[in-house]
């Protein structure tokens, strides 16, 4: 999969809007869903690229290449404008999965935090001061080069 996403300032990479934090479940900046262009890429024949526009709106995309029979969208801000706006700029929607269903998240982002509690997300917050400035939230600042097998 492909995702096209505004190119903003605001919207610099995948993860600072949209990050999967269960197998079915997955933060998003609402911003984001209506000018997001998705994309499947497969292998075609003689090595080439197969490259398919995804027409569908991105629950329906989710739930059709994870296999899933639904997926929960939940949004940076528990769905108000105001406070979307300004956790999405404290990372709100970048959480770091640790394993399904939890997540290491900047305790500043207290709506997005707690929308995730109502999801059954267990949450585990820290002190963000210094962290939050340098843009950049705990998925951006992680990099696993080896993970176990989930399955």
């Amino acid at each position: 999969m492909a995702f096209d996403i505004p190119k903003t300032r605001a919207y610099m990479h995948l993860d600072t809007v949209f990050t999967m934090v269960d197998y079915d479940q997955f933060t998003i900046f609402h911003k984001i869903e209506s000018p997001l262009d998705v994309y499947s890429i497969r292998k075609g024949s003689s090595d080439h690229l197969q490259i398919t526009y995804e027409a569908d709106d991105l629950s329906a995309i989710l739930k059709k290449y994870l296999h899933l029979p639904a997926v929960n969208l939940i949004p940076c801000g528990n769905g108000d404008p105001i406070a979307a706006g300004r956790e999405q700029w404290n990372d709100g929607s970048n959480t770091l999965a640790i394993s399904p269903g939890k997540v290491v998240c900047y305790n500043r982002n207290y709506v997005t935090n707690e929308a995730l509690r109502q999801n059954n997300i267990e949450v585990l917050e820290f002190e963000s001061y210094e962290l939050s400035r340098g843009r950049g939230g705990p998925r951006c600042m992680s990099m696993p080069l080896v993970r176990e097998n989930l399955h």
